[in-house]
C-alpha cells in the first residue's frame, strides 16, 4: 500500500473552547496546534480561521497571517484552506482564501443539514463557480462529500469541466450519512478510477473510520474540527494527540506515514514557491 496521508483539521468553524479548552482561536494558538499535528505525522493542515474571540471568518487577511505563522513553524506542510467557511456566508466571502494561492482547498459538492435549523448551502451554481475559480488559480480541490449523491455531483461537474481529474475526495461520514464500514466501502466503490480519497469520521466515529480507511488503503483526517476526544470521556490535549493515535493504528496495520512531499507526489501537487 502507498504511504498514509494524515490531514489534521485543527479547529473548524463550529467547535469552541467550551467543547475543549485546547481548541485554537488566535494566530499563535492556530500555529501551535498545526505544529503539534505536523510533528506527530500530519502532512496536511485543513484550515479554518477564527477571530481572537472564536468567531469564524473567511477573511483573506486572517488566513494570510495564520498561514504564514504555520509555515514559519512547519515550512514544508501542505495547508488546505476551507472554502466552506461557516453557515450563512456568501460564495465570494467563502472563496477569499483562494486569493492566497494555496496548494489545495476544499470544494463541497452539495447542500447538507448540519443539525437543527442549520443548512450548509452549496447550489449547483456554487459548486461550478468554486470549481472554476480553483482551476483558474491552479488550486487542487479536495472534493468534500457527505453522502453518495455528492459524489455523483462531483463526477457530473468533472465531465463538464468544472473539476479537474484525477479527483481527491474527502468522505465526511457521521453527519448526513452514517459512518460504517459498509458506507465507506460504498463511497470508495462510487468514485472514478484513479481518484484518491480520505475519510473523516465525525465524533465517536473518528477512530473507527480511520482504522477502516487505513486498512482499505485510503487516507485519514482527524482533528478538533471533527472530534475533541482522544477516547471516550477523555479530552485530547492537542491535535497532535489525535494524530499520534492514528500513527499508532497505522503502524499496527503496516502503513507507513507520508511526509508532506510524499503526499504531494501521491496527490499530484507542486509545492508553492
Amino acid at each position: 500500500m502507498e504511504k498514509l496521508i494524515i490531514t489534521a483539521a485543527i479547529c473548524g468553524a463550529e467547535v469552541t473552547k467550551e467543547n475543549n479548552p485546547a481548541v485554537p482561536y488566535t494566530v499563535e494558538e492556530i500555529a501551535r496546534e498545526a505544529e503539534s499535528a505536523y510533528k506527530a505525522g500530519a502532512s496536511i493542515i485543513h484550515l479554518h480561521v477564527r477571530e481572537d474571540d472564536g468567531t469564524p471568518t473567511q477573511s483573506k487577511e486572517r488566513f494570510k497571517v495564520c498561514m504564514e505563522a504555520i509555515l514559519e513553524r512547519c515550512p514544508d506542510v501542505i495547508i488546505q484552506p476551507s472554502t466552506g467557511g461557516a453557515v450563512g456566508m456568501s460564495d465570494d466571502e467563502r472563496l477569499q482564501p483562494l486569493e492566497l494561492n494555496p496548494e489545495m482547498a476544499t470544494l463541497d459538492c452539495g447542500t447538507l443539514n448540519f443539525g437543527g435549523d442549520e443548512i450548509f448551502v452549496n447550489t449547483e451554481n456554487t459548486i461550478k463557480y468554486f470549481g472554476q475559480r480553483m482551476i483558474e488559480r491552479g488550486v487542487k480541490p479536495e472534493v468534500e462529500v457527505f453522502d453518495k449523491g455528492m459524489i455523483d455531483y462531483a463526477i457530473r461537474f468533472a465531465k463538464q469541466g468544472y473539476i479537474l481529474e484525477p479527483m481527491h475526495f474527502d468522505f465526511v461520514l457521521g453527519v448526513q450519512m452514517t459512518a460504517t464500514a459498509r458506507d465507506l466501502a460504498f463511497m470508495v466503490d462510487s468514485i472514478p478510477a484513479g481518484s484518491t480519497w480520505t475519510v473523516a469520521g465525525i465524533g465517536r466515529h473518528e477512530f473507527p473510520m480511520a482504522a477502516i480507511g487505513i486498512a482499505m488503503g485510503g487516507h485519514v483526517r482527524v482533528g478538533f474540527e471533527d472530534n475533541v476526544y482522544l477516547s471516550k470521556g477523555v479530552l485530547a490535549k492537542s491535535n497532535g494527540e489525535l494524530v499520534e493515535k492514528v500513527v499508532r493504528i497505522a503502524k499496527e496495520l503496516g502503513r507507513e506515514i507520508a511526509t508532506p512531499d510524499e503526499a504531494r507526489e501521491i496527490l499530484g501537487l507542486k509545492k508553492r514557491k
